[in-house]
């Protein structure tokens, strides 16, 4: 996006930051093999989107704060998948019993965490997660995972939707090329969340702990 456009976006009122929230949830995108693993045909060839991911959910258990974890799965053949899964005939991948929708070797759920298994983009759609994230008293989600212009995109949007303040995560989102990651980076931080640096959630989360207060870095 060129420096002439930013500024036209940025005088009618479009891309202003909001503040961290107090009470956030950790929200992890379908990291899965299938997006990470040479000869699938979903591979994002995206390693360090992973080491970030990570770090993140490091962090944010550090903090004591919630991580949720969301996964696509359908029943073999795609009966309950619905047009996303006829538009695109790689979503089979995600078949139950499929090793590719399997968790990353060391970047998993631990046994307290919450995992909303999902059959659409958004996180949101056709699930409880907005039930859950209120059940857990959240008023906002950090969002990481894969990829930027799909499920990371349509859940930050409908958890702006559904009143939760969505902090997209920039080196732990992650796409097919730079340019798309980009665009939509970009479009979400215009319209719908809060586009921010690992080193401002890592200093946030850090914060919680003291009582100190916080804010937020595009």
């Amino acid at each position: 996006m060129d420096a002439e456009s930013v500024e036209d976006y940025e005088k009618v009122g479009f891309g202003r930051s909001t503040e961290f929230g107090d009470r956030p949830v950790l929200l992890v995108v379908d990291m899965c093999k299938a997006y990470f693993q040479d000869g699938s045909p979903l591979n994002l060839d995206q390693p360090a989107v992973a080491v970030d991911v990570s770090n993140m959910v490091h962090a944010a258990r550090l903090a004591g704060i919630p991580v949720v974890w969301t996964r696509v799965e359908y029943e073999p053949g795609g009966a309950n998948g619905g047009v996303w899964y006829k538009k695109i005939g790689v979503l089979s991948s995600f078949d139950r019993g499929n090793p590719l929708g399997d968790w990353l070797e060391g970047l998993a759920p631990e046994p307290d965490d919450l995992v909303i298994t999902k059959q659409h983009a958004s996180g949101f759609n056709g699930t409880d997660l907005a039930a859950k994230l209120q059940d857990l008293n959240a008023d906002s989600v950090i969002v990481t995972g894969v990829s930027t212009s799909g499920c990371v995109r349509a859940t930050a949007t409908d958890a702006s939707a559904a009143g939760f303040m969505p902090f997209v995560v920039r080196e732990a989102v992650g796409d097919r090329t730079e340019q798309i990651n980009d665009a939509n980076l970009f479009d979400l931080h215009a319209k719908y969340a809060d586009v921010v640096s690992k080193t401002d959630v890592v200093q946030y989360l850090e914060s919680l702990g003291t009582g100190t207060g916080t804010g937020s870095g595009a």
